[in-house]
């Protein structure tokens, strides 16, 4: 591990206490300010984490950070999908961990990467290279990577502006009230546990907006296809459990069923459509339906 300084500028887009503005401004999360190298100043001035904030101000933000120097190359097979000279789309496994993180330093989808592509690829100050979207550690299913730094740019103003459509299947406990629904409720970083999330009908948090249709009745579960017009971490987990209806196997959001106690995540990308980030033309790549799934599914 190495440290980096960072120096970043906000303009606010709420109004509220800074530290939470920040985080629901930008991609910043708020765990930054509890850094003891972080300095913060409102409009020019220093202030604290706590100050109030409004619409059109303009936070300034330093602080020192740890992240991974040197990605190892390991030999990981990846189930590719499509492969050019700008994009690589691959159907991820569940378990595979997308970067290194805290905890996490090997095995990754990134070493795998660097195998494949070279050191090359990680020359950049970027620990993730070539990373636009992530997945969950138990959740499988399609991503698109870029192989080059033009790829990257475009692809992540694509996801930044939602035009990139992302579809996944689910099996949620229950039955949805609604064969075709939306379910818009913010999300924030649950206070008691910084590794999980709440959905929040209140202006705390980040706003979340996801689409669901039933796709099959299966007893006291439903197959949903899921669309994400916004891109939270664990958006659909958190909004399934919100409305009562948490996704089967989900170790951390769900509730386990004594009738399949060996049930993982039920959550599958299912469906990808994407602009190429070179020649513009819409692409949709699809990830075939997992075992798991279909095991479940013939029960």
């Amino acid at each position: 591990m190495v440290n980096r300084h960072r120096k970043e500028q906000v303009t606010i887009e709420v109004t509220g206490r800074l530290d939470s503005a920040v985080a629901s401004s930008s991609s910043i999360p708020r765990s930054v300010f509890s850094l003891p190298s972080v300095s913060i100043l409102l409009n020019g001035k220093s202030v604290k984490k706590s100050a109030k904030v409004k619409d059109g101000d303009i936070v300034e933000l330093e602080w020192d950070e740890e992240f991974f120097d040197g990605i190892a190359a390991e030999e990981i097979p990846l189930s590719i999908i499509y492969e050019d000279e700008a994009i690589l789309v691959i159907n991820k496994e569940q378990g595979m961990v997308v970067h290194p993180g805290a905890g996490v330093h090997s095995g990754t989808l990134v070493n795998a990467l660097v195998s494949r592509y070279g050191d090359d690829f990680a020359s950049s100050d970027d620990e993730r290279p070539g990373i636009v979207h992530r997945l969950d550690k138990d959740t499988s299913g399609v991503m698109v990577i870029a192989k080059t730094r033009e790829a990257l740019n475009a692809l992540q103003g694509e996801f930044a502006s939602h035009s990139a459509e992302k579809h996944y299947l689910a099996i949620v406990k229950g039955t949805l009230p609604e064969m075709h629904g939306f379910i818009e409720l913010n999300i924030e970083r649950d206070p008691s546990d910084r590794k999980r999330y709440r959905a929040t009908e209140t202006t705390r948090g980040k706003s979340a907006l996801t689409e669901y249709r039933v796709a099959k009745l299966l007893g006291p579960y439903t197959l949903v296809d899921v669309r994400l017009h916004t891109g939270r971490t664990h958006q659909i987990r958190v909004h399934m459990k919100a409305i009562g209806h948490p996704i089967l196997g989900d170790p951390i959001y769900g509730v386990r069923d004594p009738r399949y106690p060996d049930a993982r995540l039920m959550l599958h990308s299912h469906t990808l459509e994407i602009a190429h980030p070179v020649s513009g033309e819409r692409m949709k790549f699809e990830a075939p339906l997992p075992e798991r799934f279909k095991k479940f599914l013939e029960s």
